[in-house]
């Protein structure tokens, strides 16, 4: 059995497009059979139309709990953006690899999947697992069936690390999100006879007013947390569609809203308040046309994480790290879920910085997956042998001085 290198690697998983709109089968196929070629047995969690999976495998003791190395598969698309090389090919330009999802994050994906061989002949004293989610990239969707098997094992991973971008520094912390859509439906009739109609933009503006006057209030008395650079949580409507033409009332409108909350602050809270305000003004709708009415609809939605700074998970990574600065990053991930969902601690660290995501020419450079491969031959190196057997017994193995 050859060892891939992670450049190789990289190349074959790239090679997948796994826009979250497609199926990530054919790239859980290669997965799959790679991991067999070191005789590591996977199980897939296919979703509900069979055209996604996630895949967990576990390297290692069965009968403990483990490190649990997680990253999602799918990318966002390349539609609109001006690429100057093929993003679905690996093309290498000094330092600098380039093709979508090389930062976001097959860099990761790749940088585990090299790792493979030496964690299969280490001698481990606690596990190692491998966790590949779908749908990241469009609300964390796809990772729910993977909590929902998790929670049914008999043991679980005892600790999480997210491979998302932050330049190989561990996160601790980030906002959790929560989008919604807003249905409004009126009543439509000619704008010379507009109080017979029901206006869906004008009380569609309520709510944005709310919405804007809510957000000024949060920047301005909080709650605050100083871990991040917005220290506050925010909302905002980002999107508002409606009417038909000038001199039509118009029945419909839709608005898009998300609220970005600080962990320490229940996103929920607030979207009952919004709800209420809705109702009242639903009310009013039905007082003029019966049929009025205000529909919400779910869009997506992940808690925020916060890992205390002095976790012995927190000291147990850091230690493994060349860059021991600890982040706390804008986007979300799947390590609230793991958290929250299931009680595991977790946070985020992987090569690649998030600058380059999403974005056209998307890349990761060499330096990046070095200190990635260096972070996982460390933690390889301090889950095994006879010092991390006794550590382990003495319910110490995820402190500092790993080794």
């Amino acid at each position: 059995m050859s060892q891939s290198s992670v450049e190789e690697l990289l190349a074959e998983l790239i090679a997948f497009d796994t826009t979250s709109h497609r199926s990530n089968l054919p790239l859980i196929e290669f997965i799959e059979d790679y991991l067999a070629r070191f005789g590591v047995a996977s199980r897939r969690i296919v979703d509900a139309s069979g055209e996604k999976a996630n895949l967990y495998a576990t390297i290692g003791p069965k009968d403990r709990p483990g490190v649990m190395l997680s990253g999602h598969t799918d990318t966002v698309p390349v539609t609109g953006q001006a690429w100057s090389v093929d993003p679905y090919r690996l093309t290498v330009d000094g330092e600098r690899l380039y093709g979508r999802g090389s930062a976001d994050m097959k860099g990761f994906l790749a940088a585990v999947l090299a790792a493979v061989p030496a964690m299969v002949e280490a001698d481990l004293a606690a596990p190692l697992h491998l966790a590949f989610s779908h749908d990241e990239e469009v609300g964390c969707l796809g990772v729910r069936s993977l909590l929902a098997d998790l929670a049914q094992q008999p043991i679980r991973p005892a600790a999480c690390v997210v491979g998302e971008p932050t330049s190989m520094r561990a996160a601790t912390a980030h906002k959790g999100k929560l989008a919604v859509r807003l249905h409004l439906r009126g009543k439509a009739c000619h704008s010379g006879m507009a109080p017979e109609g029901v206006n869906a933009i004008h009380t569609a503006a309520r709510l944005v007013d709310w919405v804007a006057d809510k957000a000024a209030e949060k920047a301005a008395a909080g709650p605050f947390d100083e871990r991040f650079a917005i220290t506050h949580t925010t909302l905002q409507v980002g999107t508002i569609q409606g009417g038909a033409a000038l001199n039509i009332v118009p029945q419909d409108c839709q608005l898009d809203l998300e609220i970005r909350n600080i962990p320490e602050e229940d996103p929920e809270v607030l979207l009952d308040a919004l709800m209420s305000l809705a109702a009242s003004l639903e009310a009013e709708m039905r007082e003029v046309h019966p049929d009025a009415g205000i529909r919400l609809e779910r869009l997506s939605d992940y808690p925020g994480l916060s890992m205390a700074d002095d976790d012995s998970l927190v000291d147990f990574i850091v230690a493994l790290l060349d860059d021991h600065a600890l982040e706390r990053i804008g986007f979300g991930t799947e390590g609230g879920l793991f958290q929250h969902e299931l009680g595991i601690p977790s946070l985020v660290c992987g090569p690649g910085n998030m600058a380059q995501g999403h974005q056209p020419d998307e890349f990761v450079t060499r330096d990046q997956l070095a200190c990635c491969e260096a972070f996982l031959a460390r933690l390889i190196a301090g889950l095994e042998g006879p010092q991390a057997r006794r550590r382990l017994a003495e319910g110490a193995l995820l402190s500092a001085e790993p080794t």
